[in-house]
This record gives C-alpha cells, sequence and structure tokens, in this order.
C-alpha cells in the first residue's frame, strides 16, 4: 500500500493538497482494509490539527464501516469526500515516518494468526466496533488528543483486515473500549 501510495501520488505537485480520491485509489478502493489503513492513519496524523479534520476523518470512517457491516463487498465514497483535500506536506511527512515503523513490524508483529476472528460472521463484529470507534470519535474530538485512541483503533482494524491477524483486531477492540470509557469518565451520561 505504502508504495502505491509513493508511485501513485507526485509528493511535488504544486498543489498544497492532495484530493483524497487520488490517495484512496492510490492505496487500493475496492477493499475495506487499505481504505480503512489511508482514513485510520490520516485520522491520527499531524493533518488533523486543522479544525474540523478529525470529525471528517470520523464521518468518513462512519460511512465506510457501516457499509461493511451491511455487508456490502465494496466501499463506496460520495463524489464530494473523494473531491476533499488532504494537506500534502503534513500526510507525506506522517507517512514516510508511519512506512518505517509499519516496515519494521511486518513479519515481526504483524502476521496472519488468530485467522478465526478475521473472517466470518466476526467481521460484522469488527466492522460494528469500526463503526463505534468513528462515533465515539465526534465527542472526543472536542478534546486534544483524545481522537487518537479510536484513531488507533481503526488503523489496528485495518491492518488486522489486511494482514488477517486476528490478534490486531482484537487490539483494535480494545482501543475502541478504551476510548469508550474516557468517554464515559469525561460525560457521564
Amino acid at each position: 500500500m505504502f508504495d502505491g501510495l509513493d508511485s501513485g501520488i507526485n509528493r511535488d505537485h504544486p498543489h498544497e493538497g492532495v484530493r483524497l480520491g487520488v490517495l484512496l485509489n492510490a492505496a487500493g478502493r475496492r477493499s475495506y482494509g487499505p481504505l480503512l489503513l489511508v482514513i485510520g492513519l490520516f485520522a491520527i496524523s499531524p493533518a488533523t490539527v486543522l479544525p474540523g479534520m478529525t470529525s471528517v476523518a470520523a464521518a468518513i470512517t462512519l460511512l465506510i464501516a457501516t457499509q461493511m457491516a451491511v455487508g456490502l463487498r465494496r466501499p463506496w465514497l460520495p463524489r464530494q469526500i473523494l473531491e476533499l483535500r488532504v494537506p500534502r506536506r503534513p500526510f507525506f511527512a506522517f507517512l514516510d515516518s508511519a512506512r518505517t515503523r509499519v516496515e519494521t513490524m511486518d513479519g515481526d508483529l504483524v502476521r496472519a494468526r488468530w485467522e478465526p476472528l478475521t473472517r466470518g460472521p466476526f467481521m460484522y463484529v469488527v466492522a460494528l466496533s469500526v463503526v463505534l470507534a468513528a462515533l465515539v470519535t465526534f465527542p472526543l474530538s472536542l478534546i486534544p488528543f483524545a481522537p487518537l485512541a479510536p484513531g488507533i483503533a481503526v488503523v489496528l482494524f485495518a491492518v488486522g483486515i489486511i494482514a488477517r491477524d486476528g490478534l490486531l483486531l482484537a487490539l483494535g477492540m480494545v482501543f475502541t473500549a478504551t476510548a469508550l470509557a474516557f468517554l464515559a469518565q469525561v460525560w457521564p451520561l
């Protein structure tokens, strides 16, 4: 996926932003894992310091995860979302640092394991967990750094889907539960 982003996008283009549709096409827009990974990486990147970007990432995640939960084979995004621009320099700076971390983990920490958790009915549980992570991001976006937990959860879910790593899917659920617990502490119902 990182190679696709590197070869599919001109880092030195004169436009300050890169269209989200271009990023998603370079990552592989036909399946949920790469799509969630790009959105999840964006959600935890410095680009989300811009006002409203965390909520935009959460809304896109919610749309994708809802489609996954209802069983659509391929994700669909409206044209308005695909036309959104991601700040080029901060996103690629973060992507470069994330790439080195992911390559370090690949094979050592990320691999096919706990595979029954990566298929069948459990994937609906994963999809609903991603929906929950997206929903909890909206109120947490009002607190500095609080949306990192659900953002990390989305990244874990995405890598778990791509690598068929049930352990990462379970860790994504832990991060989602942590975000929910934090939200309950901050805003008790």
